[in-house]
């Protein structure tokens, strides 16, 4: 495509966009995107045909967007806060732009897909690869992805269908972490390799083996002693302080 069409399209998706944004789907028709952009509407039908692949191509713009503010998302240590990011910020996309949103996940008819699911259900897939990656999914990818994205476009959906001031901010965020608790584990504990922490990680057992063992002898049961003397205990303990110095 040279350059003038590839300029025209886009005065074309920019006005569509616009009367999108401002009116919602119905608004936009050949005629009226072709009086937005200032082209005669012979010149849209050459770039997109009918007003079905006008909305399609606005789908893709929508998508464009939205891919852009997920890009600004910089990666953390942490998969699993780094996928709660990512649903706040798709929600946040939704009701922002709910012409876009409605246009770009929602659908006309039974069994149509929407024009971003796909491209919504590779980016998931990504996000959740490295959840997979450092150990914490419980479930298949394929499987989290679906109940996420179907968790996720019916919150949007929902609060793009109720008015703004019943709008319950709450419902997103407790959707967001029931359903990713439910699909993820927590993150493993931090351990440090070195000697130092090894003696005193070792000493803290040992303290609370102690305490077992006092309270079992108080309570006159059986097998809860340690197989230590108390010198051998008190010389372990000094040999654990001085490692750990």
């Amino acid at each position: 495509m040279d350059d003038a069409k590839t300029r025209t399209r886009r005065q074309i998706l920019e006005a569509a966009a616009g009367i999108l944004e401002r009116e919602g789907a119905q608004a936009v028709s050949t005629r009226s995107v072709a009086a937005a952009a200032g082209i005669r509407a012979a010149s849209l039908y050459q770039l997109f045909g009918d007003k079905d692949a006008l909305l399609a191509a606005l789908a893709v713009h929508g998508f464009d967007l939205y891919l852009a503010e997920k890009h600004e998302l910089a990666p953390t240590g942490d998969p699993v806060a780094d996928l709660r990011r990512g649903w706040d910020l798709h929600v946040g996309f939704g009701l922002r732009h709910p012409a876009f949103y409605v246009l770009m996940f929602g659908t006309d008819r039974p069994g149509r897909r929407p024009p971003a699911a796909q491209e919504a259900h590779d980016l998931l897939l990504r996000f959740l690869s490295r959840v997979a990656d450092a150990g914490r999914l419980r479930v298949p990818p394929l499987t989290a992805a679906g109940l996420l994205h179907s968790g996720v476009t019916g919150v949007t959906l929902s609060l793009i269908g109720a008015p703004a001031a019943d709008r319950d901010p709450e419902i997103s965020a407790r959707m967001r972490d029931t359903l990713i608790g439910s699909l993820t584990t927590g993150p493993p504990p931090v351990t440090d390799p070195s000697l130092a922490a090894r003696a005193l990680a070792l000493d803290a057992a040992l303290d609370a083996a102690l305490d077992a063992a006092e309270e079992a002898a108080e309570g006159a049961s059986e097998g809860a002693a340690l197989p230590l003397r108390p010198a051998e205990t008190a010389l372990l303990r000094d040999w654990l302080n001085q490692l750990a110095r």
